[in-house]
């Protein structure tokens, strides 16, 4: 991540985009759209650069790791967080990532850092992580708060593993207006596809205001809750690729789109470029995604 400063909490970044040979683009539409193939893999190709990936270096900033420290990321997905944690530890650090999801962290495994850092990655559910109390000194979790079923369990847990004066570093999606991308896909997709399409789009904003993350952080004994909220611009080649690459990437959503006739796709891209128009410039486009950035001590 990198390229251009928006403001001071503002950031720009660009997504590598492959051009694509004659034979890609005499592909059908549903090939383009990559519906086939290993969803956890998807997830890593399209919805990590896309969605988690330019926020990644911002919570490891955040959380501050420091040499020999013990730090667990949970949630870690396909471990884009957790890869680069590992440096700021060093060898006498210890990094471990933590996901519900077997696919996900098979992937991580095939990623491993080749820092020289060994990375544990464990399956396990954050209500009952399987680690003993006071075992790291940071807790990192990206994107993942809004899907816990039980939030104030699984902020009890991470509270619980963390040494006193630990850190919490993690961030939220701020709420679907804040997101022009995401509310532009998820009402095509309303018109186009399916509510409960749709829903998939608005689930992750579950949490969008501040108090919705301080009042529970608070209520299970975290203290010097700090919550800023940040804008950051990410690019796309075009709304068609912003669209492609995240449904591609979310296997639920792509199956449900993969369900309809090429004329429901064709419309809903039309619909999500012309939402888009605005974002659009010599380069592309350009949409601010916007985040809450947290910290907290136990």
């Amino acid at each position: 991540p990198g390229g251009r400063f928006w403001g001071p909490n503002s950031k720009s970044v660009s997504e590598d985009d492959e051009s694509m040979s004659a034979k890609e683009n005499s592909m059908s539409q549903r090939e383009q759209w990559n519906f086939d193939g290993n969803p956890d893999e998807l997830y890593e190709r399209y919805l990590v650069p896309a969605k988690f990936g330019p926020w990644a270096a911002d919570l490891v900033a955040l959380g501050a790791p420091q040499a020999g420290e013990r730090v667990l990321d949970v949630a870690c997905g396909t471990g884009v967080v957790t890869r680069l944690v590992g440096p700021h530890v060093g060898a006498k650090g210890k990094v471990i990532g933590l996901d519900l999801n077997a696919g996900r962290l098979e992937v991580a495994r095939s990623l491993s850092s080749s820092s020289g850092i060994t990375i544990e990655w464990r399956e396990g559910d954050v209500s009952a992580l399987p680690f003993p109390d006071a075992n790291f000194d940071l807790v990192i979790c990206q994107q993942g708060l809004q899907f816990f079923p039980d939030r104030l369990v699984a902020l009890r847990e991470m509270s619980r593993v963390l040494v006193s004066g630990g850190r919490l570093a993690l961030n939220v999606w701020r709420s679907i207006e804040h997101q022009p991308g995401a509310l532009a896909m998820a009402t095509a997709l309303q018109r186009h596809v399916s509510a409960e399409a749709a829903a998939f789009r608005h689930t992750p904003f579950a949490l969008g205001g501040s108090e919705d993350i301080e009042a529970p952080m608070r209520e299970v004994g975290f203290r010097d809750v700090e919550i800023r909220p940040t804008v950051k611009t990410v690019r796309f080649p075009s709304a068609e690729a912003f669209t492609m690459r995240y449904i591609s990437g979310v296997a639920p959503l792509a199956r449900m789109v993969s369900e309809v006739d090429d004329n429901a796709r064709t419309a809903l891209l039309k619909d999500v470029s012309a939402a888009l128009q605005s974002y659009v410039d010599a380069d592309g486009l350009a949409i601010p995604t916007a985040s809450h950035l947290v910290t907290a001590h136990t």
